[in-house]
C-alpha cells in the first residue's frame, strides 16, 4: 500500500476519491477549502463523471453546492459537498430534506468546524445538526481516520438511505501525517432513481419519508454500538474516574499518558449516534466520568440532559469548568482535566517586536475604496458601513475603522435596507464580488424593487481571495450586466477604476449618489494584486 503525507483535508478528500466518488461540490471557507482543491488537483486529468470521472467545479454557494450534489445521488452516483460549519447554515434547507427524501447514490457531506475561531464568526459544532437530521456523523481522530472514514462513508450511506456527516476541526484539517492508501473503486454507474414521490416532498409524501427515517434510527444507533470507531477500553486494574473522548480530543488524551503507563478506562467516539450502550457500561466501571471533546458539550448534554448525571455518578466537562466552555482544546487543557500536574514550559523569550495586526497586502485595490470610503465618514459623521465576509472585513480595523457590522455572508446588503427603512442616512454597504454571488443578490432584488436609499459597494477584485484565490463566478462586465438585471436602474449604477490617480473623480461619484433618495450601485474594479502576480 502507498503512504502520502496528507492534511486532514486531503486525506478524507482521497478517501472519497477512491471510494468511488462522481461528484464534488463546494464554496471556499477556512478550514474546509482543501477539500475540495485537493480533489480538484488529484483528478485533474479524469474525464467527464459521465464516462467515470469525477465533476468538480466550485459552486455559487453552499446550498446549490448541496443541492448539486444530491441531484448527483439521485442519478446514482456518489457525491461529496464539502464546506466549513457556517455554510452548513446556508445549506440547512437542503441538508435536512435530504435527510427526509433519503439518497440513492452515497452522499457524504463534508464539515470543517472552527473551535477558537480562528477565521469563522463563531464555534459552531456540526455534529449538532447531524443529530437534527437524524443521519449518522463520523468523527475522525486522525488523517488516516479521516481517509478510512471517508472510503466507508459511502457504504455506510448507500446502507441506510440517508446522507452521512463527517466532521473534522481546524487542527486536523490543517496538520499533515503519513496515510495509508488502498486503490481507487469503480464509480457508481449512472442508475437514476424510480422512486419520485419519495423525492417530492408534497405533505403526504413528506410524512411517509419522514417516518421512514425515524425508524431507521434504531439501527442507525446499532450500527454506532457495534461500530469500529467507538471503543471501549476498560482499566483492568479498575479505577473510579473514567474518560469519553471524541475526535482529536484522543490525540490530546493519549499525549498526556506515557507509552507504558496503565490508560485509565476511556471510551472513544468517532462514529454517531451516541452509542448509548458502551456509555452505560463505562459508567457500570467508574463513578465519575470526565468527557473531553472539542467544541459543544454535545455529548456531555445528552448524559446529563435535564435531570443530571445516573444516580450516584458525576459527570464533569466544560458545563463544570473542568475543560473551559470557550475555546480550542490542547494537551495542556486536557492534562488538568485528567488530573496531572502542569508541565513545566520553557519561558517564552521576551522579544521587543510589537504586535501586528492583520492588514490588507500591499497594493491591494480595497485600499482605495476604502480611502474614499474614509473620507465620506469624515464628511458624514452619521454615515454608517454595513460590513460582510471577504478579505475586506479588514477594513473594519485602522486605520480605515470603516465597518460598523459583520454578521454573515451577503447581510451587508440585507442590513443596510433595514436600516435606510428606519430612517439612517446615509447608509452604505460593502460586499466583495465572490459574495455577492453567493447572496448577495437576493437582497439586491429587494433594495432594487423599493429604491432604497442607501449606496452598495460591490468591490470586484476577481476573485475570491480571502480563502486563496478561487475563481468567482461573475465579474467585471458580466457583474455588471448581473447587477443590471436585477433591476437596479442603470443611471445609478457606476463602474470605478481603483487607482490613485482617479481618485478626487472617482470620490465625486459617491458624494453624488450618496445624496441621492434611492439606491444607487458602485462596482470598484481592479485585481487582486496577489492573483494578478500569479498570472504574470
Amino acid at each position: 500500500m502507498e503512504r502520502r503525507p496528507l492534511l486532514g483535508d486531503e486525506a478524507l478528500a482521497l478517501g472519497a476519491i477512491h471510494a468511488g466518488l462522481s461528484g464534488a461540490y463546494s464554496y471556499p471557507g477556512t478550514p474546509a477549502t482543501e477539500i475540495f482543491e485537493f480533489i480538484h488537483h488529484e483528478t485533474r486529468k479524469d474525464p467527464p463523471a459521465k464516462d467515470g470521472g469525477v465533476h468538480r467545479v466550485w459552486s455559487a454557494n453552499e446550498k446549490v453546492a448541496y443541492e448539486e450534489a444530491l441531484g448527483m445521488s439521485y442519478a446514482g452516483r456518489r457525491a461529496i459537498v464539502s464546506f466549513k460549519h457556517v455554510g452548513l447554515n446556508v445549506a440547512a434547507d437542503p441538508f435536512m430534506n435530504s435527510a427526509v427524501t433519503g439518497i440513492h447514490g452515497g452522499l457524504i457531506v463534508a464539515v470543517a468546524d472552527d473551535p477558537g475561531m480562528h477565521s469563522s464568526q463563531n464555534e459552531q459544532d456540526s455534529r449538532v445538526f447531524a443529530n437534527f437530521a437524524l443521519v449518522p456523523c463520523l468523527e475522525p481522530t486522525t488523517q488516516q481516520d479521516a481517509y478510512d472514514m471517508a472510503r466507508q462513508a459511502f457504504d455506510i450511506s448507500e446502507k441506510f438511505g440517508v446522507p452521512i456527516m463527517i466532521r473534522v476541526v481546524t487542527r486536523l484539517a490543517h496538520s499533515r501525517s503519513g496515510v495509508q492508501v488502498g486503490e481507487r473503486r469503480k464509480a457508481n454507474e449512472l442508475n437514476p432513481t424510480t422512486h419520485a414521490k419519495g423525492w417530492t416532498l408534497l405533505p403526504q409524501n413528506a410524512r411517509v419519508q419522514y417516518a421512514a427515517l425515524v425508524a431507521k434510527q434504531p439501527e442507525i444507533l446499532a450500527w454506532s454500538e457495534t461500530c469500529s470507531w467507538n471503543k471501549l477500553r476498560l482499566n483492568p486494574q479498575g479505577g473510579k474516574i473514567g474518560y469519553i473522548v471524541s475526535g482529536v480530543a484522543q490525540n490530546y488524551f493519549l499525549a498526556n499518558f506515557e507509552h507504558d503507563e496503565q490508560l485509565p478506562s476511556h471510551l472513544v467516539i468517532g462514529a454517531y449516534p451516541i452509542p448509548k450502550a458502551l456509555i452505560r457500561r463505562l459508567f457500570e466501571a467508574v463513578d465519575e466520568v470526565v468527557v473531553i471533546e472539542e467544541g459543544y458539550p454535545f455529548i456531555e448534554d445528552a448524559i446529563v440532559g435535564v435531570l443530571g448525571p445516573p444516580s450516584g455518578k458525576t459527570v464533569r466537562g466544560r458545563f463544570d469548568g473542568t475543560i473551559p466552555r470557550t475555546g480550542e482544546l490542547d494537551p495542556d487543557v486536557v492534562r488538568k482535566a485528567v488530573g496531572k500536574e502542569p508541565l513545566v514550559h520553557q519561558p517564552k523569550p521576551s522579544l521587543p517586536i510589537a504586535g501586528r495586526p492583520p492588514r490588507l497586502c500591499d497594493g491591494c485595490p480595497h485600499i482605495d475604496a476604502y480611502d474614499m470610503i474614509s473620507e465620506m465618514m469624515d464628511e458624514h459623521k452619521e454615515l454608517r458601513v454595513f460590513g460582510d465576509i471577504g478579505c475586506y472585513t479588514l477594513g473594519a480595523l485602522p486605520p480605515y475603522n470603516a465597518a460598523h457590522s459583520c454578521v454573515d455572508m451577503g447581510a451587508s446588503i440585507s442590513m443596510a435596507m433595514g436600516a435606510a427603512q428606519a430612517g439612517m442616512r446615509p447608509v452604505i454597504c460593502t460586499i466583495g464580488d465572490s459574495t455577492f454571488i453567493h447572496s448577495g443578490m437576493t437582497p439586491l432584488v429587494g433594495a432594487a424593487a423599493q429604491n432604497t436609499p442607501m449606496t452598495v459597494f460591490i468591490l470586484d477584485n476577481s476573485t475570491t481571495a480571502m480563502t486563496g484565490g478561487q475563481d468567482t463566478m461573475q465579474t467585471g462586465p458580466d457583474l455588471v450586466r448581473v447587477v443590471k438585471g436585477l433591476g437596479v436602474d442603470p443611471e445609478h449604477i457606476h463602474v470605478l477604476e481603483m487607482r490613485r490617480k482617479f481618485h478626487e473623480e472617482n470620490t465625486n461619484v459617491i458624494r453624488k449618489e450618496l445624496d441621492y433618495e434611492g439606491l444607487s450601485v458602485i462596482i470598484t474594479v481592479r485585481e487582486c494584486v496577489i492573483t494578478a502576480a500569479k498570472k504574470k
